[in-house]
């Protein structure tokens, strides 16, 4: 079937949660990536290289699709704002050879009703950032949004400096987002809300549609999804920069690659993101902040979840209280795996904890301590000189049975080490040398 699948079942949604809108056109695009077997996927491999950069330029829309801007509010830094697609485009639903839903997404495709002073506009280097990034987080085995296209604009972007532009075709589940219900809830009616969640369900969390109590349901099924979200990012010492609820897809996958990086060395107060001054969103914060962000999703939902405001608010309470023993749970059975060991007893918490205790003080590089157990190697680290480490190393060994049937743990700890991960100075200066033109490091 040469042919694209498309769907916009968005549009089925009350008239004020989207509008409708053109992505402005480019007089000189070029295609700068492809990512061919995301289109093989999607079911798009039949694309001509015409196609390619007609449709993923926004110069040609799909025949039968509308593309809309969607409306969404979110907590930025904690303050509540209304905000929308100031700079995406949805071209529609694509229905995959699998039959599984993907949302298509133009990003810096030009001016929406909800851009407010911005110019809608995206620059190649973040463009291409994103491309980077999200691909190297879906082959680490995480969540997330992904890039299917990168066109270079032909026109200049004015920042704070002047950039080339560039538009990232962003492919996702959905683009529905924590921030999404904030809207719902703020500025549309409760019937509204109702619609929207059954809407949420059915196309996310189809287990759950005849369900006595949806919402209630809902926010159970989207709060795992979050945990495993997090502690998955934890596992690679990834950083979000910034998880704002409008930054927090419903879905659970890693969405808004904005000023995001890799953790280098171990230290839970790394931070990301120039503005963020007190460290809001560092590495070790990431779960108290998606508790918080929980915690605003959950007051979206009280309307729908009983007539009765108390009763309501006491039944999501009692689900929202399961959040600090899921996470630690998730969290500890992550870092039992990448250490290798099976079948964990309550004891092996001391493992761990002392292991980052001893990472921290040593400064010791995350992705490459666990690379070298995983490979029973040395590190050139300063830790692995250090006395307190070999002593830890020892008691490791000898919980793992190091010498007779560790095979297991190292098959497991294998799928949860990587050995490289995207290194921010080396995505930084691909980045540079791409913007004159060179493209021979990113394609490494």
């Amino acid at each position: 079937n040469q042919n694209w699948n498309i769907e916009n079942s968005y549009l089925k949604l009350p008239s004020k949660f989207y509008s409708k809108q053109l992505p402005e056109k480019f007089i000189n695009p070029k295609k700068i990536y492809f990512n061919s077997n995301l289109a093989l996927d999607l079911g798009l491999g039949f694309l001509s290289e015409a196609e390619i950069l007609d449709y993923f330029s926004g110069n040609k829309i799909l025949k039968g699709a509308t593309s809309i801007a969607q409306a969404y509010a979110g907590h930025q830094f904690g303050r509540f704002t209304m905000l929308g697609d100031g700079r995406a485009i949805l071209l529609g639903e694509q229905i995959s050879p699998k039959n599984i839903r993907y949302d298509i997404q133009l990003k810096g495709c030009g001016r929406t009703p909800y851009s407010r002073q911005g110019d809608g506009k995206a620059t190649l280097s973040s463009v291409l950032r994103e491309y980077i990034i999200s691909e190297a987080m879906y082959y680490l085995g995480i969540p997330t949004t992904r890039s299917l296209a990168v066109i270079q604009t032909g026109e200049k972007v004015y920042r704070d400096q002047v950039y080339n532009g560039g538009v990232l075709t962003r492919v996702s589940s959905s683009h529905i987002r924590f921030g999404t219900f904030e809207f719902v809830r703020n500025f549309c009616s409760k019937d509204d809300l109702e619609i929207f969640i059954k809407y949420v369900a059915d196309r996310h969390y189809p287990q759950i549609s005849n369900a006595k109590n949806i919402a209630l349901e809902l926010f159970e099924l989207v709060m795992i999804k979050q945990i495993d979200l997090i502690v998955n990012w934890m596992r690679v010492g990834f950083i979000h920069g910034v998880m704002n609820t409008d930054n927090m897809s419903i879905y659970g996958e890693t969405i808004d690659y904005g000023p995001c990086a890799f953790m280098n060395t171990y230290n839970p107060n790394t931070v990301f993101s120039s503005i963020d001054k007190n460290g809001r969103y560092s590495f070790g914060n990431q779960p108290n902040i998606m508790h918080w962000n929980l915690v605003v999703f959950a007051n979206t939902l009280i309307p729908m979840i009983s007539n009765n405001k108390k009763k309501s608010i006491k039944l999501i309470r009692e689900k929202l209280n399961k959040f600090p023993l899921l996470f630690s749970n998730g969290w500890y059975d992550m870092m039992y795996k990448k250490l290798g060991i099976l079948k964990p007893i309550e004891k092996d918490k001391i493992l761990v904890d002392s292991l980052l205790e001893l990472m921290n003080n040593y400064k010791a590089d995350y992705t490459n301590t666990f690379a070298a157990l995983t490979l029973s190697d040395t590190s050139s680290e300063s830790l692995f000189k250090s006395h307190k480490f070999k002593k830890w190393q020892k008691e490791w060994k000898d919980r793992i049975n190091y010498s007779s049937d560790s095979i297991e743990s190292f098959k497991i700890m294998q799928k949860q080490n990587p050995l490289v991960i995207p290194r921010n100075h080396l995505v930084e200066l691909a980045l540079e040398k791409s913007i004159n033109g060179n493209f021979n490091q990113l394609d490494n």
